[in-house]
C-alpha cells in the first residue's frame, strides 16, 4: 500500500511518521512541488499533506496550492484516507468549504495540550486518546469548519484542532510528525522573529524536547491507525 506524500517545503518532512507508516506496512511516495514536482490529480491508497509556511489562501507566492486543494477535495470525496497536518489541514479545510484566516490570537508555537473531545472515543483514529502534547506552529487558524465535519479535539487558544470529514478524512491542526530536532530546525531560522513576539526560543525548544516521550506515547497510535485505515479502505 502507498500514501502520496505533499511536502511543502524542505524542513517540513515526514519526520515521526516516516518510522511509524514504514513500520505499520506502508510506503510513502513524496511529492516535493516547491521543487517543480507536479501535483498528481488522483492519489495513491491515501494522502497526506504536511504543513509549511504558506497560508492556504497564498497561490500566487506558492502556484501549487490550487492543485492540493483539488487533490484533496477529490480524495475526500472518493473516500481515499486523507490526512492534512497544519498547512495540510487549513488547505482540507478552505477546499471543502470551510473558513481560514490570520489567528486573532497571534502565534501558537511550542508544546501545548490538545484535548480529546467526545465524539474522539469513536474515531477510528482518535479513540483512546487522552489530554496530550502536541507540537505547534502556526499564525492562521481553522475559524469554520466544513459543513459535516465531526470536530475531535480543541485546544487553547485555538479551539479547532482536529476533525473528521466524512468517513476516511482527518484534519489535525498541530504537528504529529514533528520530532524535537525538527522543531529546533524550525525555531532557529526564525528566532529573531519568535524573540520578539516573546517566545524565547531556547525555552521552546527545552519544552518540546521534555514532550519528547508524550508525543510518541500520543501520536503513534494515530499514525499507526491511519496506516490501518489505508489499508482497509
Amino acid at each position: 500500500m502507498r500514501i502520496t506524500v505533499i511536502e511543502h517545503e524542505a524542513d517540513a518532512g515526514l519526520g515521526f511518521l516516516a518510522d511509524w507508516l514504514s513500520g505499520a506496512g506502508v510506503a510513502c511516495e513524496i511529492v516535493r512541488p516547491y521543487l517543480g514536482e507536479a501535483v498528481p490529480e488522483r492519489a495513491a491508497d491515501g494522502l497526506i499533506v504536511l504543513g509549511g509556511e504558506a497560508a492556504a489562501w497564498e497561490d500566487e507566492q506558492y502556484p501549487w496550492l490550487p492543485a492540493t486543494r483539488d487533490l484533496i477535495r477529490g480524495c475526500v470525496e472518493a473516500g481515499v484516507p486523507t490526512l492534512g497536518i497544519c498547512l495540510g489541514a487549513q488547505l482540507m479545510t478552505l477546499a471543502c468549504g470551510g473558513a481560514v484566516e490570520r489567528g486573532e490570537h497571534g502565534l501558537e508555537v511550542g508544546a501545548t495540550e490538545v484535548v480529546p473531545l467526545p465524539a474522539a472515543g469513536a474515531d477510528p483514529l482518535f479513540t483512546g486518546l487522552a489530554p496530550s502534547p502536541a507540537v505547534q506552529y502556526h499564525r492562521d487558524a481553522i475559524t469554520r469548519l466544513p459543513a459535516g465535519a465531526v470536530p475531535l479535539a480543541t485546544g487553547d487558544p485555538y479551539p479547532n484542532q482536529a476533525y473528521r470529514l466524512g468517513e476516511n478524512a482527518w484534519a489535525v491542526q498541530f504537528h504529529p510528525e514533528a520530532t524535537p530536532e525538527i522543531f529546533a530546525g524550525w525555531t532557529a531560522g526564525s528566532a529573531d522573529r519568535l524573540t520578539d513576539l516573546g517566545h524565547p526560543v531556547e525555552e521552546l525548544n527545552a519544552q518540546v524536547k521534555e514532550a519528547g516521550e508524550g508525543l510518541v506515547a500520543a501520536w503513534k497510535p494515530l499514525a499507526e491507525r491511519f496506516a490501518t485505515a489505508v489499508q482497509t479502505a
